[in-house]
């Protein structure tokens, strides 16, 4: 099994690195293997609703939102983690994570997902909520641990010393660990995604 951790910082191992790291050390020692996708700092272009990903099967645009695409089987879960900029997830990781469910977003369905969100003070639950929509409309079940998923710190060295986040992370590994392996399990003794209806879209302008 394999969790896709997704840093969605410009700093590549700032604070939001920091908690991601603790939550794949956690995986790792579960048994689990863990990677870490760093977007970089070069811009990542937002969905432009061309809707040509329903016909090539993948994004218009082609960078590393179609090379997580690609390789969405690899991935049993995954972990979403940005800093807190104006009480909202950075606006590098909503135009990667918009054209990645955008085009993609069945494929992660029934695969385990959580948020992580760093700030130096506030503004952090509502980062976090605006990134758990992804998973809720994507089929996916979310991995919740001991308290919101949130660390603090301006700098990764102070993200340590957050002694109560730091052990969110640890329980956030150890819960999706655990879910992984039930959902191993069940698959193993014959226990399968439930059935989609065909989709329904209602249209409230008449």
């Amino acid at each position: 099994m394999k969790v896709l951790l997704i840093n969605g910082s410009p700093h590549k191992e700032g604070c939001t690195f920091t908690a991601l790291n603790e939550v794949a050390k956690t995986l790792e020692k579960n048994g689990i293997e863990t990677e870490i996708l760093y977007l970089g700092v070069k811009p990542i272009a937002g969905c432009i609703a061309c809707g040509k990903c329903s016909q090539l099967g993948k994004c218009f645009i082609d960078d590393k939102v179609n090379e997580i695409l690609a390789r969405c089987d690899e991935f049993d879960g995954v972990v979403i983690g940005s800093p807190v900029y104006y009480a909202g997830p950075s606006g590098q990781i909503r135009a990667f994570l918009d054209r990645l469910f955008y085009a993609g977003g069945r494929r992660f369905a029934g695969k385990p997902g959580a948020a992580v969100v760093s700030c130096r003070r506030g503004g952090a639950t509502a980062a976090f909520d605006q990134l758990n929509k992804y998973f809720t409309i994507s089929s996916m079940p979310i991995v919740s641990s001991q308290y919101w998923n949130q660390i603090h710190g301006a700098y990764a060295e102070q993200v340590l010393q957050d002694e109560e986040g730091m052990q969110t992370m640890r329980t956030l590994g150890n819960n999706m660990a655990w879910l992984l392996k039930c959902i191993q399990l069940g698959k193993e003794n014959g226990i399968t995604l439930p059935e989609r209806e065909p989709p329904v879209w209602t249209n409230f302008v008449r």
